[in-house]
């Protein structure tokens, strides 16, 4: 069955819905276009196996991710159609494909394309956050293209000069010299460190194509005119996954030009490719204390017992309210996260797991100290941008107690030794491997990673089917906000019906 391209099964009130072998029956896909007719079956294969379409589907919109081998979705499709319009004409623009439904696989998509059928074609992809930019070097080796990660600004100016690689994908960061992908910092700084770094015989070599990944935050004046000042040949394309706000559209679209295809949040929920979301307020005093948060937590962890067992149990709960009242907001809200664990079908089956957005290092921190005297001990962790060093707490010890900054590092350095089991002082260069493991095991063991604190990190690009509920202990607002909570939008099975 290896050279089975699609699968099809349809009838004339459902239409028609396509796959490929061993696709489950859930993610089918509707192919969804404008047409004349009233018989969904008969417009779907017209337009679906129309000779020349169908040809072109097979030829340049299949890939084996990692093994898996998929198919575009009608939005995909378009999308890479449309930017291929602009490719011939060398007219730049904006793809907007909303959270979930795909983007990384139309830029492989494209890219593909691009190499095939432009002579000398190169494409620089270019993204702002450290996980994006590891996220698209995945995405690229799964479909079996070798993309080569610049590892500074100097190495990106030196690959562009050269004849090689073909395909590139950099931290916009390195434009300006700077390795920290969490802070995008002095933009001037960056154009000035920039300008110092060009060979004097640099000019990039090849046709050169730009994809800007989430090109709403990196289209700032100064850093886009450096960009282009060191590119004056190359084609800018941007994607982003989140509605443009009314500022930053105007912006965007005086850089980039107009869009060049749109699939919104509603059209991608309708199409059953993302989840939608459902919002729940909790004010902490009054959603922790109630009564029936209490019954709710009481039947849970008394399910199984004898009414006369509850009964005499009960009794020993009448003074959970006073406590749960007399402690920390922290507290609170650890009490309400666990109470969930226990309630929540899908954090209580093991099928699902959550994040925890805090509102900055040390609350995470914080947050984790509390969660790892819980039944969540093991199966917590925190993602940030902290790395303990010595160099942190130099000068710290006051005589007074513990600062933030010790605090901080003690809990993380305990954090570490604690999952390598080794002492804390062999494990403080082990925050990337440890990061790594957590993620991994958050994706594909829930049940024994159900909580990720985290405060910046993982809230673009990080895409876990797994995770069901996102709270947030943060200000949040416009793009941000937006990209945060589509973490937990991805479909995941029967029993995950929404995030």
């Amino acid at each position: 069955f290896s050279t089975m391209q699609y699968v099809m099964a349809g009838n004339e009130t459902e239409g028609l819905r396509y796959g490929s072998i061993q696709t489950p029956e859930k993610y089918y896909l509707t192919w969804k276009e404008d047409g004349p007719g009233d018989n969904p079956l008969d417009r779907a294969l017209r337009q679906l196996c129309e000779k020349g379409r169908f040809l072109e589907l097979v030829h340049d919109f299949i890939v084996f991710d990692a093994g898996v081998k998929k198919l575009c979705r009608h939005n995909q499709y378009f999308g890479v159609r449309a930017a291929q319009d602009h490719v011939r004409r060398r007219e730049g623009g904006i793809l907007w494909h909303t959270q979930g439904s795909g983007k990384s696989l139309t830029m492989v998509w494209l890219a593909k394309w691009i190499r095939e059928n432009v002579t000398d074609a190169r494409v620089l992809v270019i993204t702002d956050r450290t996980e994006l930019d590891e996220q698209i070097e995945k995405v690229f080796f799964g479909v079996d293209e070798k993309i080569y990660r610049t590892k500074s600004g100097a190495d990106l100016l030196v690959k562009l000069n050269a004849a090689e690689p073909w395909l590139i994908c950099s931290l916009i960061h390195k434009f300006g010299g700077k390795e920290d992908g969490e802070d995008v910092g002095d933009i001037k700084s960056f154009v000035e460190e920039m300008k110092k770094a060009i060979p004097k015989d640099f000019r990039t070599k090849g046709a050169l194509f730009v994809f800007v990944d989430e090109c709403h935050r990196t289209q700032s004046g100064d850093l886009h005119d450096a960009m282009t000042a060191i590119l004056p040949d190359a084609m800018f394309i941007g994607f982003t996954g989140t509605p443009l706000l009314k500022a930053d559209k105007k912006k965007s679209i005086e850089i980039f030009g107009r869009y060049i295809h749109t699939y919104k949040f509603d059209e991608a929920v309708t199409d059953g490719v993302v989840l939608d979301l459902r919002y729940e307020a909790r004010d902490i005093d009054q959603s922790i204390t109630s009564q029936k948060k209490i019954d709710q937590w009481f039947e849970a962890k008394t399910k199984g017992l004898t009414p006369l067992a509850k009964a005499q149990l009960k009794q020993r709960w009448g003074t959970m309210q006073k406590v749960l009242s007399s402690q920390s907001r922290l507290q609170k809200i650890v009490g309400d996260i666990l109470l969930d664990m226990e309630v929540r079908p899908r954090l209580q089956s093991g099928r699902g797991n959550a994040m925890l957005v805090a509102g900055s290092i040390y609350e995470a921190c914080k947050f984790y100290e509390l969660f790892a005297k819980t039944l969540l001990a093991g199966r917590c962790a925190i993602v940030s941008s902290y790395a303990p060093k010595t160099a942190d707490i130099k000068g710290e010890e006051t005589g007074e107690g513990a600062t933030d900054a010790l605090e901080k590092y003690g809990i993380y350095r305990q954090m570490l030794a604690d999952w390598f089991n080794e002492p804390s002082d062999k494990v403080m260069g082990k925050v990337e491997a440890f990061e790594k493991a957590v993620k991994k095991k958050f994706i594909d063991e829930p049940g024994q990673m159900k909580l990720l604190i985290v405060v910046d990190k993982l809230l673009t690009g990080f895409d876990a089917p797994p995770a069901t509920y996102l709270y947030i202990d943060k200000q949040m607002r416009d793009h941000a906000l937006f990209q945060a909570i589509c973490r937990v939008n991805r479909l995941d099975g029967d029993d995950k019906d929404f995030g």
